[in-house]
């Protein structure tokens, strides 16, 4: 490749890391002129062994907790670069502080997990490794339930749905039914004492004799009354 070439991609893979920059940053390496100078400068800045970076980092490193319902993959990933950070600047954690910090990331909804863990290592020391994976594959596990739990509810709420149309569906025929069985046998009673039809009872003065109420052209039932004077 000729030093121009080589020049005019180092100058364009300069200007798309400033650019990725903040402002606050940005005015730190504005006096760089190649990628190499670049980034010796931030390492400078953010990965020089100092007791300032040391205590940032640290800080970040316990204040990194997971909140309840967010990406447990994005939290992982942030926790192993915050641990990378540490290594840079020649701090290292033990194998089982790490696993120890990380579910105490944890958010409380994972409190049984952590319980799990604790009853089933012992004494036996415990391997950050370990310990991601298992909190990985526990993350998949409880979306995988969700899902299923989530299509079992909707599936059942339909079905109860469902039921109860058919229930009102029924109730609103039979009410129906009935009213309009109702409404025609009180119009094909014949009154009793007028012979007329959808005369009834409370319309009527009583009458001395036998009698009977008609419905549909049978004697149904027979009433007999008399009259005071009797």
């Amino acid at each position: 490749m000729k030093a121009e070439d080589w020049t005019l991609l180092d100058r364009q893979a300069l200007g798309a890391v400033r650019l990725s920059l903040s402002k606050n940053v940005a005015y730190n390496v504005v006096n760089e002129n190649t990628t190499y100078d670049l980034f010796k400068a931030l390492s400078n800045m953010y990965e020089k062994p100092s007791a300032s970076n040391k205590v940032f980092l640290i800080r970040q490193l316990v204040n990194t907790m997971m909140k309840e319902g967010a990406s447990v993959a994005d939290h992982v990933n942030e926790f192993n670069s915050i641990l990378s950070r540490l290594m840079s600047v020649d701090i290292k954690f033990d194998e089982e502080v790490q696993a120890l910090l990380l579910l105490s990331s944890l958010p409380k909804s994972w409190s049984s997990t952590v319980t799990a863990v604790s009853g089933s290592t012992g004494s036996t020391k415990l391997k950050f490794d370990n310990i991601r994976d298992l909190i990985l594959g526990q993350d998949i596990r409880r979306k995988t339930f969700g899902e299923y739990s989530n299509s079992l509810l909707s599936a059942e709420d339909k079905g109860r749905g469902r039921k109860q149309d058919r229930g009102q569906k029924h109730n609103r025929s039979r009410s129906k039914l009935k009213k309009k069985g109702q409404s025609k046998n009180r119009q094909d009673i014949t009154c009793w004492n007028y012979n007329q039809k959808g005369h009834f009872q409370n319309m009527s003065h009583p009458r001395r004799g036998l009698d009977g109420i008609r419905v549909r052209g049978r004697d149904v039932i027979t009433i007999r009354t008399q009259s005071n004077k009797e």
